[in-house]
């Protein structure tokens, strides 16, 4: 695609004698194409299954939309313009975006910066027996220091809504600091590119097995947790494939009369436990992790024993991709679709 700039006007020239250089990938940025191609023997690459690999059909396809794209960028200059100025654009951006990633990997424990200043790290040196509890803000970050067992239990509370990656870019997702720390946290760098074209990371410097997601049981949490997933699935992806990401199930109520206590993680479960406890039993809803006391966070949510765990795994990847860029991305029709298919209750509107 590099020699159709030989046959821009004198104007969009000027605009491709930037300072920075040009990839591939600049090219390809924001670039939709509808091509139907028809291969006996289709061989499929990458984690997303979205890739063709069959090289006939590689070649046949970059032969006509070369020609289709220099027959139309000759035929229409102030259009070839705006698809130029898009590339410097997402040229500059990239190189934005590596800068930010080379100061993550600056500021990796290996690298000889200490771990963020919140992070109550844990005593054993294990990765295999260690947990890292990603914490929803300082106040159950606090009541999850005081109630976890030191020895292998580390505790990172992220301060508020963490940055949607699905929607910024590479750059400002490689400079929020609640990205860094967790990077810095787990020990590990920055995904990078193989020979095919996938991302990987290096997990061999990885210092905890569990990355368990702690957040409040309502709306706010599950968002909370549902943008940590998606900074996990875009940036972190090895973690999720080798089942290392785990949710916390914290309860909704706990419904008490005298010495008698019963915790419910749903409705049903509370008014099960109203019947059964009888007249006199109070019933308190936990607005947040931080109303528990660290003996109830413990008994309830983080001893290894009791608790119960949601492992995240990914049974199709291309069907996971779809639905990220569905509830995480730009595009509202299709979200608003779906929450009105599926939400029990909701006002989308508000």
């Amino acid at each position: 695609m590099l020699t159709t700039a030989h046959h821009l006007d004198d104007q969009v020239e000027t605009v491709l004698m930037f300072k920075g250089e040009l990839s591939p990938e600049d090219f390809r940025e924001g670039l939709t194409a509808i091509i139907s191609v028809k291969v006996a023997e289709p061989q499929f690459e990458g984690q997303t299954k979205t890739k063709l690999g069959n090289p006939e059909a590689t070649s046949a396809v970059s032969q006509a939309t070369a020609a289709a794209m220099d027959q139309y960028l000759e035929e229409h200059p102030k259009e070839a313009k705006t698809i130029v100025e898009k590339i410097v654009l997402a040229a500059t951006a990239r190189a934005a975006a590596r800068k930010a990633r080379e100061m993550v990997q600056r500021k990796s424990p290996m690298g000889g910066v200490g771990m963020p200043g919140k992070l109550a790290d844990c005593s054993e040196r294990d990765p295999e027996k260690c947990e890292l509890f990603l914490v929803e803000g300082d106040s159950a970050g606090g009541t999850a220091k005081q109630g976890r067992d030191r020895h292998i239990q580390a505790i990172l509370p992220l301060r508020g809504k963490i940055l949607n990656v699905e929607k910024a870019a590479q750059d400002r997702a490689f400079e929020s600091q609640e990205v860094r720390n967790i990077y810095t946290a787990l020990g590990v760098t920055v995904a990078q590119e193989d020979e095919s074209g996938e991302k990987h990371m290096d997990l061999s410097k990885l210092r905890y097995h569990k990355v368990i997601i702690m957040t409040d049981a309502d709306v706010d949490g599950s968002h909370i947790a549902c943008l940590i997933l998606t900074f996990f699935f875009r940036y972190m992806f090895d973690l999720i494939k080798n089942g290392y990401v785990y949710l916390a199930t914290p309860p909704l109520y706990l419904v008490k009369k005298g010495a008698q206590e019963r915790y419910c993680w749903t409705d049903a479960q509370r008014d099960t436990a109203a019947v059964e406890l009888g007249k006199g039993a109070s019933i308190q809803r936990y607005k947040g992790l931080g109303e528990m006391s660290e003996e109830q966070l413990w008994q309830t949510t983080m001893d290894p024993s009791r608790r119960v765990l949601r492992q995240i795994t990914i049974e199709n990847a291309a069907e996971a991709e779809r639905t990220f860029s569905m509830l995480m991305g730009d595009d509202v029709p299709p979200r608003r679709a779906f929450i009105e298919e599926n939400a029990h209750y909701a006002n989308i509107d508000a």
